[in-house]
Order: C-alpha cells, then sequence, then structure tokens
C-alpha cells in the first residue's frame, strides 16, 4: 500500500491539578505515514446518531498505534471518534475536528 500522507498521532498525558483532579498534561506527538480519507456516508450517519460529527478518515498502520486520541493534520487537530482494522494490518481512525463540538 502506497502512503500518501503524514499524520501526527498525540498522547495527552493526564496529571493531577492543585484540586487533585485530573487534567490535560503535556503531549507526545510522533508521526506516522497515512492515507487521507473522507468520512463515508454510513460512518457519518451512525457517528451522528449519537451526537458525533465524523469528517475525516485516517488509514495507518495498525502496528504503528497505540491507543491516541487526538490526530494532527495539515494544522488541524482531530479527536479520534473510532478505530476500524480493516484487514490485522491497516486500521482506519475515523476523526472529527478537535476539539469536538456538541
Amino acid at each position: 500500500m502506497m502512503w500518501r500522507d503524514t499524520v501526527e498521532l498525540v498522547t495527552v498525558t493526564q496529571v493531577r491539578d492543585e484540586f487533585n483532579e485530573l487534567v490535560d498534561g503535556p503531549e507526545t506527538v510522533r508521526s506516522v505515514f497515512a492515507n487521507k480519507k473522507s468520512a463515508r456516508l454510513s460512518e457519518f450517519y451512525q457517528a451522528h446518531a449519537v451526537g458525533l460529527k465524523p469528517d475525516t478518515v485516517f488509514e495507518i498502520r495498525e502496528i504503528e498505534y497505540r491507543d491516541e486520541r487526538k490526530v494532527k493534520y495539515g494544522g488541524v487537530e482531530y479527536h479520534i471518534i473510532r478505530t476500524y482494522s480493516k484487514n490485522g494490518e491497516v486500521l482506519e481512525l475515523v476523526c472529527s475536528r478537535y476539539p469536538m463540538e456538541g
């Protein structure tokens, strides 16, 4: 498979603030090769039914995914709504622009 794009997978570390509540802390970013696709109509309707707004799908190698919840691409930050393994090698990341709007 040819990879046409590069995305940044973002891990957000949770830390405790002065009130002992968990808040987002430092981010760890790493680049991986990807393919950018539009969200399929079926994907859009399934997610929209539960209040989510998917607009982009990224394909990456499944072995490179480490349960990140954010993706950066072209200066835009996305929230990963869900993942889908296509064949055990390629993973689809269904994404919505970040921060998620309700």
